[in-house]
C-alpha cells in the first residue's frame, strides 16, 4: 500500500476543506472535526484512517487482475482523472457518463465498436475514399465518440471496482455501480451521504490539489497490486 501522506501534507492540499456549513449532509458528522467561518473541517485523522482502508482494497483488487474506472467529469479533475488512470493503466470516464454504461452494457460495447472501427478506417486510409466533407463527419463522430467512451475503449465487461471523486455529480454512476453490484471507492465531501458507496474517504473534492493528492494514491495502490498480479501470472 502506498505511503500514506502527513496530515501537514493533507492540509497543504486543502483536503481538509469542507462546503458551507448550510450545506452538510447529517451522515458526513462522524467525518467532520469542526466548522470555521461558516465552513465545515473535515476530520483528517478520519481521512487517513479510511484512507487506508481504500488503498488496501484497491491493491487487493488490482493483485487479482481486476479493473478499477476511474469516473469524474468535473472541470478541475477532468485531466487529473485521465492522467493517472492511464498512469496504471486502468479505463476511466472524464466526460459524461452514459446511462447504461454498466446497467446496458452491451449498447456501450456497441459505440466502442463503431470507434475501433472508424479509427481503423482511417489509420488504414479507408476513409480516404469519401469526400473532404464526409471525412470531417466521419472525424467529428470520432472525437465525439472518443469523448463519450474513449476512456473504456479496452473494458470489455464489468469492472471489478470504480473510483469516483464527486459522487453528487456522478449520481447516476453511483447508482448504476450499486444495482451492478461493483464496489465504489469515493472522496466524500461534506454534502454528500458517504454511505451511498463502500470505501468512502472524506476529503474536498472541489479542490484541484486535493483531487490530485487522494487520486495519486488511487493510482499508486492499483500499480502496486498489478505488480503483484503479474509477478504471480510469471510464476504460475
Amino acid at each position: 500500500m502506498p505511503k500514506i501522506p502527513e496530515l501537514v501534507e493533507l492540509l497543504k492540499s486543502g483536503v481538509h476543506f469542507g462546503h458551507h456549513v448550510s450545506k452538510r449532509d447529517p451522515k458526513m458528522t462522524p467525518y467532520i472535526y469542526t466548522d470555521r467561518n461558516q465552513i465545515h473541517i473535515i476530520d483528517l485523522e478520519m481521512t487517513v484512517e479510511k484512507l487506508k482502508e481504500a488503498l488496501d482494497f484497491l491493491t487487493k483488487v488490482a493483485a487479482t487482475g481486476g479493473v478499477v474506472l476511474f469516473v469524474a467529469s468535473k472541470n478541475q479533475a477532468r485531466a487529473l482523472i485521465e492522467k493517472y488512470a492511464k498512469e496504471c493503466n486502468m479505463p476511466y470516464v472524464n466526460y459524461r457518463w452514459l446511462g447504461g454504461t454498466f446497467t446496458n452494457l452491451s449498447n456501450i460495447l456497441k459505440l466502442i465498436k463503431k470507434l475501433k472501427t472508424l479509427e481503423q478506417k482511417k489509420v488504414s486510409g479507408e476513409l480516404e475514399k469519401y469526400t473532404k466533407k464526409e471525412q470531417l463527419e466521419f472525424q467529428k463522430v470520432i472525437v465525439k465518440l472518443n469523448e463519450l467512451v474513449g476512456g473504456i475503449k479496452g473494458m470489455e465487461k464489468l469492472p471489478a471496482a470504480i473510483y469516483v471523486v464527486d459522487i453528487k455529480k456522478e449520481k447516476t454512476a453511483v447508482t448504476e455501480a450499486s444495482k451492478k453490484g461493483v464496489p465504489i471507492v469515493a472522496m466524500v465531501d461534506t454534502n454528500v451521504n458517504p454511505e451511498k458507496v463502500d470505501y468512502p474517504i472524506p476529503a474536498n473534492d472541489d479542490a484541484a490539489k486535493s483531487i490530485e493528492l487522494i487520486t495519486a494514491l488511487v493510482a499508486e495502490a492499483i500499480k502496486e497490486g498489478r505488480s503483484k498480479f503479474e509477478t504471480n501470472q510469471k510464476d504460475k
